[in-house]
């Protein structure tokens, strides 16, 4: 009788923790021509079921590096050590290239901490998120968060001292689908920093400008927080959905991609399209309702 009711209390964990091997053998199908290195990890946060396909594997972040920072930087500001509308002058010895508006600034323009925040994550300011690493204590300061939170993988590498031969690898940052998906979990939960610091962040991340890839295959009523990272060889992009019937999220990395072109058919941007339409028709498949 024993026996029973205790399989009967730890049923619900194990089928809560359970892999999802279907969505395994359709995501596998999906990618099975792409012509690079890809991972791929998918948790549904209401079922807790997850797949993963190289899920530990390292991938360069790109500019999904910036939510690491954004962590940095709210960490500074629950600390007192700085404030969310905190005044700030830009000066354009610090511009930097890429994505972003604020190297078109005029020096001397008068902006502060939030434009900042929101130049990095709205619009993948390279300018502001450079400013946000040194202000977050650097990438030091930013990694020791990382490991405090559980990842060990998840690093910041440019400027950072001691990690100069590993840029060299992967660039400004590194990361594994399994980590970077659970850090943007953790926020929605409210368990970074603190459960205020966290929704910032998390509506921070609901303002991407840059929603043509896995975004655009979720509808624009539904929210979802998101991150993308591109260079030449490496296409990814982290995407947590409020959808209907459970939120769910999941990275899809690239790296030694064969196609490096950056035109709207890049094969990794197409396929991370493919991916996102397929896990929003597996999780809220046509003529589904809710229950009243």
């Amino acid at each position: 009788m024993y026996r029973f009711l205790f399989l009967f209390i730890l049923l619900p964990t194990l089928a809560f923790s359970q892999q999802d091997r279907k969505l395994e053998k359709g995501l596998r199908e999906l990618i099975k021509d792409f012509n690079g290195d890809i991972g791929i990890y998918v948790r549904n946060l209401k079922t807790g079921r997850y797949m993963g396909i190289n899920e530990d594997t390292i991938f360069p972040t790109a500019s999904i590096v910036k939510i690491p920072i954004l962590v940095g930087v709210f960490d500074k500001i629950e600390k007192g050590e700085l404030k969310y509308h905190q005044p700030f002058i830009y000066r354009d010895s610090i511009k930097y290239g890429g994505s972003g508006l604020m190297q078109f600034f005029k020096d001397s323009t008068e902006t502060d901490l939030s434009v900042l925040l929101a130049l990095m994550m709205s619009y993948s300011d390279n300018t502001t998120s450079l400013w946000n690493q040194a202000l977050a204590g650097g990438g030091q300061r930013i990694n020791e968060l990382m490991e405090q939170y559980g990842f060990s993988v998840t690093r910041v590498n440019s400027r950072t001292p001691g990690r100069e031969g590993i840029r060299n690898i992967y660039g400004w940052g590194m990361t594994t689908p399994h980590e970077m998906a659970e850090l943007v979990v953790k926020i929605r939960q409210g368990e970074i920093i603190s459960k205020a610091a966290s929704e910032r962040m998390y509506r921070l991340m609901t303002h991407g400008y840059y929603d043509e890839t896995g975004l655009s295959q979720i509808p624009p009523y539904v929210q979802a927080a998101h991150k993308t990272g591109s260079v030449d060889a490496s296409r990814s992009e982290v995407i947590l959905v409020n959808a209907p019937h459970g939120d769910y999220v999941f990275y899809a990395g690239t790296k030694n991609n064969k196609d490096q072109r950056w035109t709207d058919e890049n094969e990794a941007e197409n396929l991370i399209r493919k991916i996102s339409k397929y896990l929003w028709e597996y999780f809220e498949p046509s003529g589904r309702r809710r229950k009243p």
